[in-house]
């Protein structure tokens, strides 16, 4: 057993999934190969979501997540197959978006089937990334009067959204 891609791909994944909260797009374009693919099976946009390339991919995340969306993912109980310079991964996970401006809240869980490979500088990167909802729900914050946004990373002193 490779211990050691074991640890590089859960470090990969984690640095994939903070690089989306936290806006680093330069950082998430790093965890993917150029010809990754991503299929997001979330309802939000009406459709599944089937992204081609890592400048599609990272391109729809600055376009569709920026200074007035605020996310949050956990990824956990990882099951990574390795074998020579390529791998696969299923990972359990859960997230919330909050979008300040629409004044809603979407919560889901799902498991991320993903596809690794090692390039040729050694760093192991995302070949292929995707899920389907378990579930999906949607709060409207209007229903939740006692809900205050009490700090937000993105938005400035009158509480307005930033440049990310």
């Amino acid at each position: 057993m490779d211990f050691v891609a074991l640890e590089e791909i859960r470090q990969l994944k984690y640095r994939y999934l903070r690089s989306v909260d936290e806006k680093r797009w330069d950082e998430l374009a790093d965890t993917l190969t150029p010809d990754a693919t991503a299929d997001y099976g979330t309802p939000t946009y009406g459709k599944p979501l089937s992204l081609a390339g890592r400048d599609e991919i990272v391109g729809f995340m600055r376009k569709n997540l920026g200074p007035d969306i605020i996310t949050v993912h956990l990824a956990g109980q990882p099951e990574i197959v390795v074998d020579g310079d390529a791998a696969t991964g299923t990972w359990a996970f859960q997230d919330t978006v909050i979008a300040t401006q629409y004044r809603t809240v979407i919560q889901g869980a799902a498991f991320y089937r993903d596809r690794y490979l090692r390039c040729s500088d050694g760093a192991w990167r995302i070949a292929h990334t995707g899920y389907q909802r378990t579930y999906e729900a949607t709060l409207s914050l209007t229903d939740l009067p006692s809900f205050r946004l009490t700090s937000n990373r993105w938005a400035n002193a009158a509480g307005q959204p930033t440049g990310g």
